[in-house]
C-alpha cells in the first residue's frame, strides 16, 4: 500500500540566473571546464534560461492528480528533481515531515542504463539515507519497457517494409 506518489526526474533551469548553477549540478566531479559550461550556457539562454523540462512535469503531475480526485483517490503526489528545484533531498523530507510512509517513484526518464535508470536509483536511496528511518520506502515500478501498453504505442506506428 503505498500513501504517495513521486515523480522524480533530471530537472532543468526555470531562468537566466539558474543555468550555470544548474550545469554545475549536472557536471559535478565531473572536471567539465567553465568555458564548455558557458558554452551549453548559450542553448539554454537562447530559450530564455528556461528548460520546458519542469513545466511539463507540473502539468504531468495537475493530470495525475486530476485522475486522482476523479477516482476519489487521496493521495499526495510529489515531484523532485536529480539536477534543480525542487531538489529530490528536499522533496523526501518534505514527503518525510508530511507522514508519507511509503511512496510509488516514477522516473521520467523511460531509458535504461546508467543515466536513465540506476542514477535515479541512487538519487532516491542518498534521499532516503538523509531522512534516516522515518524517510518513506520506495516502491519501484517495473521498467518502462517491461509494459506491455507503452510497447504497444511504440510498434503501432510502424509498418512493414514493401516487398522488394
Amino acid at each position: 500500500m503505498v500513501d504517495g506518489l513521486l515523480l522524480l526526474s533530471f530537472g532543468g533551469p526555470e531562468g537566466p540566473e539558474d543555468v550555470i548553477p544548474f550545469l554545475e549540478n549536472v557536471t559535478r566531479g565531473r572536471g567539465i571546464p567553465r568555458a564548455r559550461l558557458d558554452e551549453v550556457a548559450q542553448h539554454y539562454l537562447h530559450f530564455g534560461g528556461v528548460s520546458p523540462i519542469n513545466a511539463l512535469n507540473r502539468q504531468i503531475i495537475a493530470a495525475v492528480e486530476a485522475e486522482l480526485d476523479a477516482a476519489g483517490l487521496d493521495l499526495p503526489v510529489y515531484f523532485g528533481n536529480r539536477n534543480w528545484h525542487p531538489m529530490v533531498e528536499d522533496t523526501v523530507a518534505t514527503m518525510t515531515a508530511d507522514g508519507v510512509r511509503s511512496a510509488l517513484v516514477f522516473p521520467t526518464s523511460a531509458w535504461g542504463g546508467y543515466s536513465g535508470c540506476r542514477q535515479y536509483d541512487e538519487d532516491i536511496a542518498r534521499a532516503r539515507a538523509a531522512r534516516g528511518d522515518g524517510a518513506p520506502a520506495r516502491v519501484k515500478q517495473r521498467p518502462y519497457i517491461e509494459h506491455t501498453q507503452l510497447i504497444g504505442w511504440l510498434a503501432a506506428p510502424i509498418t512493414p517494409a514493401p516487398a522488394p
